[in-house]
């Protein structure tokens, strides 16, 4: 979509208040995004806050008459929360079901009328995706791990490239489906997925079903200490596997045919699963796997990762951007591994390493020039065979001095900017002027005027502002309670309160609130952007790139 430019004069929304003003929540408002190609471009804003045209939004909800259609989504995700609680997996299997079967065995009168209602209005497979979409933002809800984030399948998906249609296309832990059916033509390939939560796996059937990927299906159980699919060779697989701790079955496991690279320790199940993905591969397929970025540097490792190298199948790593993964925020690493056609003669001599750690996660997955490095074998098989992909990177740029002057001069400009981002306070009447009427998110939830399946808190209703309610929200009492002794936060939704306010004294707060997000979140692009260029100067200080200034009294 085309960048628009309206008039400086011309009033400009964020996507929250876009989901105000169309009476719907912010998720409906992301759904909108994606969908639909003619839906307005953002006029203004960065990534991770666009800003809209208000005349070209209310233009575009007038032709769509969207706003009045859209409670009916909103109704049921309710009802599925209300009837599921934390298995909401299985109420969105059961939704899924009785659109594609007409089975209601697990679902109440109400929650099939509901859905009957949401399918009338929007495609069974729609439908059903945009109550994952939800799912799949409630990022605090028990079993989002089975949700692989809409940004690692982006990535992933772009480092497969093109999938014909007459391959084979394996997930050894699909989930819900989200990586499985993300690539490839959607007939055509055959699809194999393993799952050890039975609900999720029959979601990801009957997606697949309404999807109309015919030939898939779904198995459930523990893939490494019962592979329903042992003789299974594809062309490609695809895992984003579940965290890996000490008890992955190496015990029962210590002589299994799949770890022909050798045996990972009790503390290597990464290694576990990198294997049982490439002992699934044809001659000549390929696994992509997500992996812990200390996996690429971990002495317990050491040998299976030499081993890989050694062989040629390791084809690259990337080192992705931080974000990428919707239970934490540290950075992952996509290993490629190829099976050798011709044997050993048949491996890589060199394996890519690829570092798009600076990106945005919403940035662009192809690398730019100085991000990519060829690296031979015999260099990577050192005493730590260290694979990090920045170790390589960093040392092979050939002009470290003109990228430094170019990162300071970008800083420079960025603290300028920095001071007037901050709202200008005026002085109030003292603390405790505002201990007047409070009320809690339990009730403002409990009476629909605020939706929680968001990261944060959202506002459904013009009766409360969201940046009004997420401010107050991160007070100090409210902190103290949603704080835990070791310093995690989490919100507490029954104890959580906030100040009575007309709406336009809450509109008031909810700019200074915004402005102090914005300013929080540009100090962070700039601290990004100091640690970026603080690695390059140790780096090029190091290896003689770069001189310290000479005059240094």
């Amino acid at each position: 979509m085309k960048e628009s430019t309206p008039p400086a004069s011309e009033p400009l929304i964020t996507g929250a208040e876009i989901a105000r003003l169309a009476g719907v929540t912010r998720a409906a408002v992301s759904n909108w995004r994606r969908r639909y190609s003619d839906f307005p471009a953002p006029a203004d804003g960065g990534a991770s806050t666009p800003l809209f045209s208000l005349a070209e939004v209310r233009s575009w909800l007038a032709k769509q008459q969207k706003g009045n259609d859209q409670s009916d989504d909103v109704r049921l995700w309710q009802a599925l929360r209300g009837a599921f609680g934390d298995d909401i997996v299985a109420g969105i299997a059961g939704v899924a079901r009785f659109l594609a079967h007409d089975d209601a065995s697990t679902l109440s009168d109400n929650l099939t009328e509901l859905a009957e209602r949401l399918a009338s209005k929007e495609p069974a497979a729609s439908a059903v995706d945009q109550l994952i979409e939800r799912f799949r933002d409630s990022s605090r809800r028990a079993g989002t791990d089975q949700v692989t984030s809409s940004r690692l399948v982006s990535a992933v998906s772009h480092f497969a490239g093109p999938v014909s249609g007459d391959s084979v296309i394996f997930d050894p832990a699909c989930g819900i489906g989200t990586l499985l059916l993300s690539v490839g033509p959607t007939e055509g390939p055959v699809r194999r997925g393993q799952e050890i939560d039975p609900a999720a796996g029959g979601l990801a059937q009957v997606r697949a079903e309404l999807a109309g990927s015919q030939d898939t299906t779904i198995a459930t159980g523990d893939s490494l200490r019962e592979d329903r699919w042992p003789d299974l060779r594809a062309d490609l697989v695809l895992c984003d596997p579940p965290a890996a701790g000490t008890d992955w079955g190496r015990e029962e496991l210590l002589i299994d045919a799949r770890w022909e690279l050798g045996t990972p320790s009790k503390a290597e199940g990464d290694l576990a699963w990198l294997q049982h993905c490439y002992a699934h591969t044809t001659p000549g397929g390929r696994a992509l796997v997500v992996m812990p970025a200390s996996v690429a540097y971990r002495k317990a490792g050491r040998r299976i990762r030499a081993e890989v190298v050694r062989r040629g199948i390791l084809t690259d790593v990337v080192a992705l951007p931080a974000g990428m993964v919707a239970s934490h925020a540290q950075p992952v690493h996509l290993w490629m591994l190829r099976r050798p056609v011709g044997g050993a003669s048949g491996g890589s001599a060199s394996v890519r390493m690829v570092d798009l750690t600076a990106n945005a996660p919403d940035g662009p997955m192809e690398p730019a020039a100085g991000q990519a490095v060829e690296v031979p074998l015999i260099d990577l098989l050192n005493d730590s065979v260290d694979l990090t992909p920045s170790a390589y990177v960093n040392a092979s740029r050939e002009d470290l001095p003109a990228e430094y002057r170019a990162l300071r001069r970008n800083i420079e400009e960025r603290l300028k900017q920095l001071t007037a981002l901050l709202p200008d306070l005026t002085a109030g009447e003292g603390p405790g002027t505002l201990d007047g009427a409070t009320i809690s998110l339990a009730d403002l939830s409990r009476a629909g005027l605020v939706e929680l399946t968001d990261a944060e808190p959202t506002s459904t209703s013009d009766q409360l502002d969201t940046d009004y309610l997420r401010g107050f929200l991160r007070s100090t009492s409210n902190n103290r309670r949603s704080t835990s002794s070791s310093g995690s936060y989490r919100l507490d939704v029954k104890g959580a309160r906030i100040p009575q306010m007309a709406a336009e004294e809450q509109r008031r707060y909810g700019v200074a609130f915004r402005a102090l997000r914005e300013f929080e979140e540009y100090v962070g692009e700039v601290t990004r952007l100091a640690e970026q260029v603080g690695a390059l100067a140790r780096d090029g200080l190091t290896n003689g790139a770069l001189l310290p200034p000479e005059d240094t009294a």
